[in-house]
């Protein structure tokens, strides 16, 4: 702590640890096959990017990705995206579930046995505080200064939180806190009236938060945990499998478990709803989330593609990535990923379309349409809305693809609607003249 009190906390203090080995099924069919963290985003994007980028911008380096589903996608692309200097001491480590000797299912049964199983890993590097993400959050936060307040406090665990309104409450992990912000109750999911009531911010605290709200506030875990090493240790010496749901109820009894209050832009986009919703919103003149902040950036691979060319197409309040080609189409409200092609007039509204992870040679191309398979991209002729297409997608000429008239929910022989969003899964044909 220095003369003006502020504590100053190195990245050589902490190790990071960002949870990916849950199968995702929320997700589902865009982790059919593969990790969560690896699930595009924002057109050239995956999950994983967030939260590995703001532990760089943190200035922390030292980060373990825990994997079990699927992971071989999630592994190339981190090999591929993160690699430090020999003198920064940085790395970015995949670390998949497996069997031991004193360990013979191998895999993870939930968050805290997953960082169980890698305690090992962590204890080969020096360190007194350990920063646990989750993989499947759209957000930027500055982690120094959720650790200086750990470290200020003198805190055993900090939880971050964020103030959210009643009805948002229900679907979280609330906590109540006093004056300090130290936790003294955590409730998961509260449905009942009167603990909602009993749940609510209170001033003192109230008045110090920038709301702008007559709504009663509350607040949700972020999932997102700091613990000082010995007590993590000592937390994992059972068998209790979940930090929300076992680790951290039962720690706030017997330790100092404090709250950080995050206030900026944060959504779980764990379900297809939320992942859609939160794409889109990034086609807005102003999104919720700024990826274009030169001062803490979102990092990924670099793909060394051409830029996109467009031609005779309309295209509004729509984000595109690099090495597309759009001839004479008509895109609105829309997410385009790398190396998409859509042909001409096509129209596209309220979509996410993400690319491809390659370009089809012409002896590729001439194979295909040889035998009736329509060409990697958009055909000709089509209408496609409300809709994800993920990675690889072959769609012919003259198909419609709409939830409209559909249930909410329901899977078809080529396709997925989920809450309202058809889902077209990675390396789907779908023919010419097809009708969604």
């Amino acid at each position: 702590m220095d003369k003006s009190g502020r504590v100053h906390v190195s990245g050589r203090d902490v190790v990071s640890i960002i949870m990916g080995g849950g199968a995702g099924t929320r997700l589902f069919p865009l982790t059919k096959d593969r990790a969560k963290p690896a699930v595009p985003l924002a057109a050239k994007y995956r999950l994983v990017d967030i939260p590995i980028s703001n532990c760089i911008n943190s200035g922390l380096k030292r980060i373990f990705v825990l994997t079990q589903y699927n992971s071989t996608s999630l592994n190339r692309h981190i090999q591929q995206s993160y690699r430090f200097d020999e003198f920064s001491q940085g790395f970015v480590a995949i670390m998949a579930a497996q069997q031991t000797a004193g360990n013979k299912e191998g895999w993870y049964q939930g968050t805290a046995d997953a960082v169980r199983q890698n305690l090992v890993h962590l204890h080969s590097h020096p360190h007194d505080y350990v920063l646990i993400l989750s993989g499947d959050q759209l957000y930027r936060m500055d982690f120094h200064k959720l650790i200086e307040q750990h470290v200020a406090s003198y805190a055993d665990v900090t939880v971050a939180t964020i103030p959210v309104r009643r009805e948002s409450a229900k679907s979280f992990g609330i906590m109540d806190v006093d004056d300090e912000k130290r936790i003294t109750r955590f409730v998961e999911k509260p449905k009942e009236d009167d603990l909602l009531e009993s749940l609510k911010l209170e001033d003192p605290l109230l008045s110090t938060l920038n709301v702008h709200t007559s709504d009663d506030l509350y607040l949700a875990s972020m999932g997102i945990y700091v613990f000082n090493r010995k007590v993590l240790a000592a937390s994992l010496d059972n068998d209790l499998t979940d930090f929300g749901k076992h680790i951290i109820p039962s720690l706030i009894k017997t330790h100092r478990v404090f709250s950080y209050i995050y206030q900026g832009y944060w959504e779980d986009i764990g379900t297809i709803k939320a992942f859609y919703e939160a794409n889109l919103d990034l086609c807005k003149p102003v999104p919720q989330f700024n990826f274009y902040d030169v001062n803490a950036p979102i990092y990924s691979r670099p793909r060394f593609l051409p830029g996109s060319k467009i031609e005779n197409s309309t295209i509004e309040r729509a984000v595109v990535a690099d090495g597309c080609i759009i001839n004479a189409a008509k895109i609105e409200n829309s997410l385009v990923g790398v190396r998409a092609r859509v042909h001409e007039g096509t129209t596209i509204k309220d979509c996410i379309l993400m690319g491809s992870d390659y370009y089809e040679t012409d002896a590729n191309l001439i194979a295909a349409e040889s035998n009736g398979i329509p060409r990697i991209g958009i055909g000709k002729n089509c209408r496609i809305e409300r809709c994800i297409i993920d990675k690889n997608a072959r769609i012919g000429d003259n198909v419609t693809i709409t939830p409209e008239g559909k249930p909410a929910n329901m899977d078809g022989p080529n396709f997925y609607i989920r809450d309202g969003i058809v889902v077209i899964p990675k390396n789907t044909h779908i023919l010419n003249d097809s009708v969604i």
